[in-house]
């Protein structure tokens, strides 16, 4: 059984920082993709930041230049370092990874940037 869990969320002011984390453990042979999306209440879920297992980024353009995704596979951890955070970036962060062909969630950890 696999299990995804976020932590790191919280509140903090504009121009703050914060650092998510995103631990996978379990039966996990192959966990190729780890991506950080992000759910608004009224907006849909959308794709912040991602990383693959060979280290490829991606990121939203509403983040870039702020926010900067790392892993250590290793621990089957990923990271959403986020800089400069700005109200609009209030939301519930979830972290995905797909692992040995399924794809897994977390709960979800909020982050709330106050003006």
């Amino acid at each position: 059984q696999v299990q995804v869990v976020e932590s790191g969320g919280g509140l903090v002011q504009a121009g703050g920082s914060l650092r998510l984390s995103c631990a996978a453990s379990g039966s996990i042979f192959s966990l190729t993709f780890m991506g950080w999306y992000r759910e608004a209440p009224g907006f849909q879920r959308e794709l912040v930041a991602s990383i693959t297992s060979g280290g490829s980024t991606n990121y939203a353009v509403s983040v870039k230049g702020r926010f900067t995704i790392s892993r250590d596979n290793a621990k089957n951890t990923a990271y959403l370092q986020m800089n400069s955070l700005k109200p609009e970036d209030t939301s519930v962060y979830y972290c995905r990874i797909e692992a040995d062909d399924f794809q897994y969630w977390g709960q979800g950890t909020q982050v709330t940037v106050s003006s």
